[in-house]
């Protein structure tokens, strides 16, 4: 018997610190569990109750993204939940709610909304707050608002308070709104990477940055009748809440060099000349002010307040309605939709199709409402959500489509079929049209010197390998796929909206289309927010008011404990994964800053209704 082959010295050395590494690994996930645990135990018991003061300000300071539905990883959820981080994302239907029982509520004086920390959002979600905002105003209570600088989406918000303070270093960045995108074709070219595409429809220009350099003369027509649309939209309401001339905005624009020149680079001096702001002064200086109607909270160091999300988890806990007869379920669609489950970020087609099946099943359920806030995504996720909301119908249980900021494309696709589309002026949508991208790189390949060789039994067998040319069968093939694709989109739109195909598709053609034009086309019904989509959902159910409540449905980890259970599952993966350096390779190509940004590309048959129409509100 042959003896055994001893490792070499440095080998068990390496491999005997590698273990230790491992096993210190496990033993902080254990300890961060048992950490957890404890938080969580206190969190679900809602800590210590929040008490609302008589004589306070209502503090609105969303922070992150603006969004229908919390949508993070796990473990980001439990770092701001439980690290003190700022929330990356913000429920807009929060900040709504705590405006509007603030409005009636005698121990809120006032609503100061702080915008500094909010990173991005729509312009239809903007003007849901826009109109909380004017309910509260409406009430008797002032609202003021305060940034050390307003960016565009801020201001939008800020126009609708009383007054409005920034800081003497400040700026009221207003400067239009833009699409832009960049183009790789001679990047592609250079690298002998071919994109084959496949699409119908001259305006379907989502395919444009792999086969151009520039923006296309049809894209740009397209682009600017719906961002002039916007625009038009955002000056005359801030113009209104401003209470200034219609072209306001328009004029501070255009005249912001010579202004800044003539008053010595000093853009506070300059908004405020333009009447965009009340107030220049510090962070001290306006607490100071509002104390003057509040009180000075000496611990705090500021006004006597309270923040929107404290007062509504008081509010919440101080009511004790008995549960409706009827609900009203509520599915968002939000981010790329994608086939399969989905994960956070991207709105799964399994995924919504479930919710939508579950609150068929559900007795209680009277009606849904589908808040759409998407660009589209994968064609065949989009049908699966859409057969969801049919099988809806054909039970009778009417449904509802709230559309957002954006419900273009494959976020259109899966509305259609809706009783009742409701979106507002300023929602992005249209963009009716589908396309392929098929890419090939036997060019690159050959420029290594590695070629691809071999045989089928058929012309088909392996002729969609990206080492390999695509034949002129198999791009007919994909074309034929993509034009039915084109005539299922049409004739769904024309089922649903009951118009002709012809007149679908001279609207089509994946034109991207402004909320107010889509009404005059016929893709939308009405204008309006969430709370009008549920109230024309509760009249086709034929339910009295009162008589019902809405029920959001979440696709799952919807508590911080499920959160916590996914967290330390996928920790426990980990920690067998890392005790190997294969796995720890494996694991680190996992992680979620080294994904690709076009994770939404997963359609089975690679056909994709998808808008690249996000509009510029003046942040990176």
């Amino acid at each position: 018997m042959s003896e055994p082959v001893r490792r070499p010295l440095f080998v068990r050395l390496f491999q005997g610190v590698w273990n230790l590494v491992v096993w210190a690994y496990r033993l902080v996930v254990i300890l961060l569990l048992i950490t957890s645990l404890s938080l969580l135990w206190v969190s679900t018991r809602g800590g210590p109750p929040v008490v609302v003061e008589d004589n306070v300000a209502l503090v609105v300071a969303p922070s992150g993204a603006l969004v229908e539905q919390i949508d993070l990883e796990p473990a980001q959820r439990l770092a701001e939940q439980f690290g003190g981080e700022l929330p990356s994302q913000t429920l807009l239907r929060d900040l709504i709610d705590a405006l509007d029982a603030a409005r009636i509520d005698p121990r809120v004086s006032m609503a100061v909304v702080k915008l500094d920390g909010l990173h991005s959002a729509g312009l239809a979600q903007l003007e849901e707050l826009n109109a909380a905002i004017d309910r509260f105003k409406a009430s008797g209570k002032p609202v003021h608002a305060y940034a050390p600088s307003y960016e565009q989406s801020h201001y939008f918000v800020a126009a609708h308070a009383n007054d409005i303070s920034i800081d003497p270093l400040g700026m009221v960045a207003v400067e239009g709104l833009s699409s832009q995108q960049m183009y790789f074709k001679d990047a592609l070219d250079k690298l002998g990477v071919v994109v084959n595409v496949f699409r119908v429809g001259e305006y379907k220009s989502a395919v444009e940055p792999f086969i151009r350099n520039d923006m296309s003369a049809e894209a740009k027509t397209a682009n600017l009748d719906w961002l002039g649309d916007l625009w038009s939209r955002y000056g005359s309401l801030t113009s209104v809440a401003r209470q200034l001339p219609t072209d306001s905005i328009d004029q501070y624009v255009n005249g912001m060099a010579d202004g800044m020149q003539r008053l010595q680079g000093d853009a506070a001096a300059y908004a405020k000349e333009a009447k965009l702001v009340t107030h220049i002064e510090t962070l001290s200086e306006f607490r100071q002010r509002m104390a003057e109607t509040v009180g000075m909270d000496e611990d705090l160091g500021s006004f006597r307040q309270i923040w929107s999300e404290d007062y509504l988890r008081a509010v919440h806990s101080s009511r004790k309605a008995p549960p409706a007869a009827s609900k009203i379920a509520l599915v968002v669609v939000q981010g790329e939709i994608v086939d399969g489950p989905g994960e956070p970020g991207y709105a799964g087609g399994d995924t919504i199709a479930d919710l939508l099946d579950e609150a068929r099943r559900d007795d209680q359920v009277a009606a849904v409402v589908l808040r759409v806030d998407s660009p589209g995504g994968s064609v065949y996720a989009s049908e699966q959500i859409r057969r969801a909301v049919q099988a809806l119908k054909a039970d009778g249980k009417p449904v509802v489509a709230s559309m957002s900021s954006v419900a273009a494309s494959g976020g259109y696709w899966v509305s259609m079929a809706a009783d009742k589309i409701i979106a507002h002026e300023s929602t992005i949508t249209g963009s009716i049209g589908i396309f392929g991208l098929v890419p090939t790189i036997d060019k690159p390949l050959e420029k290594l010197g590695i070629h691809t060789d071999g045989v089928g039994t058929t012309p088909l067998a392996g002729a969609m390998r990206i080492d390999r040319p695509l034949t002129p069968e198999v791009k007919a093939i994909i074309q034929s796929s993509i034009e039915k694709g084109y005539r299922d989109f049409i004739n769904g739109v024309a089922e649903g909206r009951s118009l002709q195909p012809e007149a679908v598709d001279r609207i089509a053609r994946g034109r991207v289309w402004s909320g107010l034009k889509a009404k005059d086309l016929g893709l939308v019904d009405s204008f309006g927010g969430l709370d009008a989509a549920v109230t024309t959902a509760a009249e086709l159910a034929q339910l009295d008011s009162g008589s019902y409540e809405l029920d959001e449905r979440h696709p799952g980890m919807s508590t911080p404990f499920q959160a916590l259970l996914h967290f330390f599952g996928q920790a426990a993966v980990r920690s067998q994964a890392l005790g190997s350096l294969s796995g720890l390779v494996r694991q680190l190509s996992q992680a979620p800053e080294l994904r690709s940004s076009l994770g939404w590309i997963n359609d089975p048959r690679g056909a994709y209704a998808r808008c690249f129409c996000a509009v510029n509100l003046g942040r990176p």
